[in-house]
């Protein structure tokens, strides 16, 4: 299947692409020195201001190994940008009012200089959004074939 190929390649320009920008974003809001998994747990721990579990990050950001989103959450805790804390047993993520003002300085700078960019390009909303999802189900079969490369 030489469109899944092409596509396997364009995916993986696209997340290399993807990844050299959040840090970039994050350095222009002007906290540099974050890699692209802590840029998207700072901005998942600031999504909808509430605390968030290790589990929950690692599910919703499909991170298998905990232990680098452990890291992230040290890394981005010694920054000042989230702290930590216990429900029960299980460890807590909260945003904090640095970690919320380094997110929206961010958006602004997504705003200023990616949505732009992208809307000049003018893919329709409704295309986008379903590439989004074919992404979403692509990524399903790469994990189901992937609990079948480990099962063999």
């Amino acid at each position: 299947m030489p469109e899944l190929s092409e596509m396997e390649f364009a995916l993986t320009m696209a997340n290399h692409a993807f990844q050299r920008w959040m840090s970039r974003c994050m350095t222009a809001a002007g906290m540099p020195g974050l890699a692209p998994l802590e840029v998207l747990v700072v901005h998942l721990v600031h999504h909808r201001d509430r605390p968030k579990s290790l589990a929950d990050i690692c599910l919703v950001l499909n991170v298998e190994d905990t232990h680098l989103v452990s890291y992230a959450v040290k890394k981005l805790e010694r920054h000042g940008l989230v702290e930590t804390g216990r429900k029960g047993k299980e460890k807590t993520v909260t945003i904090t009012s640095a970690g919320a003002g380094y997110c929206t300085r961010y958006g602004h700078v997504r705003e200023e200089l990616l949505v732009r960019s992208v809307e000049q390009l003018g893919i329709d909303r409704e295309e986008m959004s379903r590439l989004a999802a074919l992404l979403r189900a692509l990524s399903g079969c790469y994990d189901q074939a992937a609990r079948g490369a480990a099962a063999v």
